[in-house]
């Protein structure tokens, strides 16, 4: 079973609803006892770093992710969600995440063309620099995934495992250990996104 934790963001009816359409067995929680159960977890999110987190800590949604996490289980960060999973994140001041990925969060604005629109919204192929990941077992590198976001993934080249070219390489997603990252909504990527949670689900603690 796939807990969604629900701490107040993230569209989390399109998820269950994806989970439920490859035949996954998904909940949206804020119960720490049906999270402790749960085989995997999904952290996602909308919106604002500094709000998100704090909502995750006011909560205490966010001590029980890192303890589940520390307990071998498999965590993926959706979008905002796969942002929290860092160090720090430097949109409209400098706040602090969850610390489970080495890396930070920045505005995509300091690295792409002043002319490219912000924020990136649309359709981007994935690059994989040759590394692997589990999550990417059923597809292919230059499959195309679906982006909404103004900051990105940075100094996480250790942990980075695809980028999307978008006037510069930002990262597409990350992994390290039991710990997944997409900072594209794989709910809203088609078949491709639905491999994607396919793969999620059949990761072992």
């Amino acid at each position: 079973m796939v807990a969604i934790i629900d701490y107040g963001v993230g569209n989390l009816f399109s998820l269950v609803s994806s989970f439920r359409a490859i035949g996954a067995e998904a909940v949206i929680t804020a119960d720490p006892k049906v999270i402790a159960d749960a085989d995997r977890i999904i952290l996602p999110g909308v919106g604002a770093f500094e709000d998100a987190a704090k909502k995750l800590r006011d909560s205490g949604m966010a001590d029980i992710v890192k303890a589940e996490v520390a307990k071998g289980k498999p965590l993926m960060g959706i979008c905002l969600g796969m942002q929290l999973l860092f160090d720090k994140s430097y949109e409209y001041g400098e706040f602090e995440g969850l610390g489970l990925i080495k890396g930070e969060v920045r505005p995509i604005a300091e690295v792409i063309p002043a002319d490219y629109k912000i924020p990136h919204i649309g359709w981007n192929a994935l690059d994989f620099h040759g590394r692997s990941c589990k999550l990417f077992k059923y597809i292919n590198e230059g499959d195309h995934v679906y982006f909404v976001h103004s900051f990105y993934a940075a100094n996480c080249n250790e942990a980075m495992v695809a980028t999307a070219e978008y006037g510069a390489d930002l990262t597409a997603a990350v992994a390290d250990k039991n710990v997944y990252g997409c900072q594209f909504h794989p709910e809203k990527s088609g078949e491709v996104g639905m491999k994607i949670l396919k793969a999620f689900c059949e990761l072992e603690a």
